[in-house]
């Protein structure tokens, strides 16, 4: 074998275990469930704000009369990735308190959603329940920062699906994931 074919060999196989490595690292990846987009990179990657996203709500299903269940979906419209940290803060028109977390909706605990230029993610909001009810003619939702307690940003007004939503303390949120159906899932048999 000659010095020139020895190198393109060489070359070759380099590229292959390039190859190799990251299919094995994307299967990993996607086999670590719904909330994908890597790990938090040791700090490297910033926290989504509302200056890098774009904010929408729908109900759910599509066609239903009324808007008990709402998906959330937040895309990172910026140049950069950015980590969405735990779930969002929801408050629905003048409500005293945000929306609480269902808590066994977080599949990797502590793992942030990381969002690439384009990616979108979603959380799941289920309205009300059976108790009294309040007009509410505003979402607002706000970020949480790396730390526990800590905000990204400020908040941001939602696009309401209807005009009038009707909610009331029996609402809850999601965590942020990668896939709406498993967010869905959470919300739509209350």
């Amino acid at each position: 074998m000659n010095v020139k074919s020895l190198t393109t060999h060489r070359v070759a196989v380099a590229v292959g275990l390039v190859l190799a490595l990251g299919c094995g690292v994307s299967a990993q990846a996607s086999a670590t469930g719904p909330r994908a987009g890597g790990s938090d990179d040791k700090g490297t990657v910033a926290a989504c704000s509302q200056e890098v996203l774009g904010v929408s709500a729908v109900k759910e299903p599509a066609d239903s009369k009324d808007a008990r269940h709402l998906l959330l979906t937040v895309q990172n419209a910026g140049g950069k990735k950015c980590n969405l940290y735990r779930y969002p803060l929801v408050r629905l028109g003048a409500g005293r308190t945000t929306a609480p977390v269902i808590k066994e909706s977080d599949p990797n605990p502590g793992v942030p959603v990381t969002l690439a230029p384009g990616e979108e993610a979603y959380a799941a909001l289920l309205v009300n329940g059976p108790m009294d009810e309040y007009e509410a003619k505003s979402i607002t939702l706000s970020l949480q920062g790396r730390k526990p307690g800590s905000s990204a940003g400020k908040p941001i007004d939602v696009p309401m699906p209807v005009d009038t939503l009707y909610a009331n303390d029996g609402q809850r949120v999601t965590y942020w994931t990668t896939s709406p159906g498993y967010a869905l899932d959470f919300i739509m048999s209350k």
